[in-house]
């Protein structure tokens, strides 16, 4: 048995191979590849929220004072089960600047129907947040599962 390591016998010109070695090459980004992933900070996707801090304190004496705004499927708002004009805002901004202004806040439980238009609750929310109301939550979660 023997091997020709030679040109091939029709073969008188003896081309040389024009194929590249591309085993390095990859093994090179592999390599690479992988000091990218090492070296790419992970990203987190978290949302900053200030959490109650637990207390060994007593709980007040008194139960907090609780507002309930209701928001009706059609823009409807009511104060305590008093209903407001959907347009009257200067009547709300006026009773949440009183709520913030007061020095032991109380608690504002927004309740939504669950038919209702995103941009009403998000009003209620703004003007809340921008007049300083610190205690409001949404309540009847129960509704949207």
């Amino acid at each position: 048995m023997s091997m020709n390591v030679g040109a091939p016998e029709g073969d008188a010109d003896g081309d040389v191979m024009m194929d590249i070695n591309t085993t390095p090459l990859i093994d090179v980004m592999l390599v690479l590849l992988i000091m990218f992933i090492i070296t790419i900070p992970i990203q987190t996707h978290a949302v900053k929220m200030n959490m109650p801090v637990p207390s060994n304190a007593a709980p007040p004496p008194t139960p907090p004072e609780i507002i309930r705004i209701d928001v009706d499927f059609d823009g409807t708002i009511g104060w305590n089960g008093e209903v407001i004009e959907s347009g009257n805002r200067a009547l709300i901004e006026q009773r949440l600047m009183a709520v913030a202004a007061q020095a032991d806040q109380p608690e504002v439980h927004l309740r939504p129907n669950k038919l209702v238009v995103y941009k009403h609750v998000a009003m209620i929310m703004a003007t809340a947040q921008r007049l300083g109301v610190t205690k409001i939550g949404i309540v009847g979660n129960e509704q949207f599962l």
